[in-house]
């Protein structure tokens, strides 16, 4: 198979590294992680009125541009380079998906048009504690009352919680509800996590208000996963990119004994390994995203999205981490912004469960298709 990207695709991916260079540079990165919201309101209604990117796999007929999931992948890879500080993943990633996979035509009505618009954004609440983001284990409960629906639960780990208007949570059974974040009973917990360019929260539900979401449930869930997980394996191959340029440039420009450090076998060989590992991780998240696009097999969507979600984690943490020995000891300071990259892939890498529980969930998803 021969894939390129076409002449849109590298505009879309143009276009986004060039308003990321004057919006999303490392200075803006640092201050927005210091501040409560965690990003910018002002660039995200940009980035969804001026650029479309916010809505790009919302349905045209409710104000989104209807692309489609490469687009989104190449999007995703552009935010990875810069650690860019915004409910992209939440939102127009994992809600946004949800939604349309729900097809609840009254409530994507509703939301998908604010979403899309940057006016509005939302998350989803699922995991409880368990790390695995497997809705079977949901323990959450939604009560019919004379009024409506209530939930009650609490979700772990859930991104951006502390700043989305909407949170979609899962229930058992499963089913999906939507809750406004400032409803009664709504106990938002703001989480101090090792990434600060990507906020969490835990979030306590007591009987909250809530609108049932119809549609298959089990069905939309599995789906929406499988794209935030390509999705942050794009964006992790976007981060080793960056990681990489930064080692083999200081490669370059640092000497020792009258040479550049580059130059010396042990540090060839070093970046050496990581351009495979980063060349390794953009087939693995675009090939997983071309698959989950409908372009292959069933079971090419099947094992291809786990084994990019396992190998672009490690790939991600690899680079990293190796980005940091090739600096040397600057490499280890607050002011250089290498550790940003490692703390983005340590926080990636646990995100929808490790490596090895996507490992497991490949072979258990092999075995099933193939039974």
């Amino acid at each position: 198979m021969a894939f390129t990207f076409s002449g849109e695709q590298r505009a879309l991916g143009d276009a986004v590294a060039a308003f990321l260079a004057e919006h999303g540079d490392e200075s803006a990165v640092r201050a927005l992680s210091e501040t409560e919201l965690g990003y910018d309101p002002a660039v995200w209604r940009v980035l969804a009125e001026q650029l479309g990117v916010v809505g790009l796999i919302v349905p045209e007929c409710h104000g989104g541009s209807g692309a489609g999931l490469i687009e989104l992948a190449v999007v995703c890879e552009e935010f990875g380079k810069t650690l860019f500080c915004g409910p992209y993943l939440s939102s127009a990633v994992l809600a946004t998906s949800l939604l349309v996979e729900m097809g609840d035509d009254v409530i994507n009505a509703a939301l998908l048009p604010a979403l899309a618009g940057g006016e509005r954004t939302a998350t989803v609440a699922l995991d409880e504690g368990g790390g695995t983001w497997d809705p079977a284990s949901v323990g959450t409960t939604a009560t019919r009352t004379s009024d409506g629906w209530t939930v009650s639960g609490t979700k772990r780990f859930v991104l951006d919680g502390a700043s989305a208007d909407v949170l979609l949570v899962v229930a058992a059974g499963p089913r999906v509800f939507a809750v406004d974040r400032t409803a009664p009973g709504v106990t938002v917990t703001p989480l101090q996590t090792l990434d600060r360019t990507r906020r969490q929260a835990d979030i306590t539900f007591a009987a909250a208000p809530a609108r049932p979401l119809d549609g298959d449930a089990a069905v939309a869930l599995r789906r929406s996963l499988d794209i935030g997980m390509v999705m942050l394996a794009a964006e992790q191959a976007g981060g080793a990119r960056r990681a990489l340029d930064m080692a083999v440039h200081y490669a370059r420009q640092r000497y020792q004994f009258g040479r550049a450090i580059g130059s010396f076998q042990a540090v060839k060989h070093m970046c050496a390994d990581l351009l495979v590992e980063t060349e390794s991780a953009y087939s693995a998240a675009y090939y997983a995203a071309w698959a989950l696009a409908g372009k292959g097999a069933d079971t090419d969507a099947v094992g291809s999205v786990n084994l990019a979600a396992a190998f672009c984690a490690d790939a991600f943490l690899k680079v990293a981490g190796d980005n940091i020995q090739i600096h040397g000891g600057i490499g280890f300071t607050w002011e250089h912004p290498a550790h940003l990259y490692l703390r983005r892939a340590r926080s990636g890498a646990k995100l929808f469960g490790d490596s090895s529980y996507h490992r497991d969930r490949y072979l258990a998803d092999i075995l099933r298709a193939a039974s």
